[in-house]
């Protein structure tokens, strides 16, 4: 089930990130720079300028997704920032189809001064690439080197942007 996430998720959403972050080229953090701050930061931001949403199962998140708006007037229209994970177990499920899809629906429902919202994808990432480009991103420009794999290869990024249909 998907819903909005609440305060009370951070302890789950904490452990969520650091499982992943065990994965090799998933979420661009370690499981050391996974910290209550970044959770709080992150869960704080959402909460009052963006969108957070969770996936849940008996009890236990298996997934979440977020976005925040900079909160820069010039940037009003924008969600960004927009990061996703998903518990190991539960990935080809078609978990973070749906939390990106809510993401999706939850602006255009209840957020009509967004008409923005973007991501970073690592280029050699193209499972994710494809899954975004099927909702309807688009790739915009090339980072170069702008990231580090788990090898510390330096990677290119892949700035993508959603426009909110005419």
């Amino acid at each position: 089930m998907i819903r909005k996430a609440v305060a009370g998720d951070r302890a789950q959403v904490l452990a969520l990130y650091k499982l992943v972050a065990t994965v090799p080229d998933g979420i661009a953090r370690t499981p050391e720079e996974v910290t209550g701050e970044y959770i709080d930061g992150f869960m704080h931001k959402a909460a009052t300028n963006g969108v957070e949403l969770v996936w849940e199962e008996g009890g236990r998140i298996l997934g979440e997704i977020h976005a925040s708006n900079p909160g820069i007037a010039a940037l009003a229209h924008l969600l960004t920032d927009l990061t996703i994970a998903v518990a190991p177990d539960a990935q080809g499920r078609g978990v973070g189809r749906a939390l990106f899809q809510a993401l999706l629906d939850e602006v255009l429902a209840h957020m009509p001064h967004i008409h923005r919202v973007e991501l970073f994808a690592r280029s050699s990432n193209l499972r994710a690439r494809a899954l975004y480009h099927s909702l309807g991103f688009v790739d915009e420009g090339l980072l170069r080197a702008r990231v580090n794999n788990s090898r510390g290869i330096p990677e290119d990024d892949t700035l993508m942007g959603w426009l909110r249909p005419a």
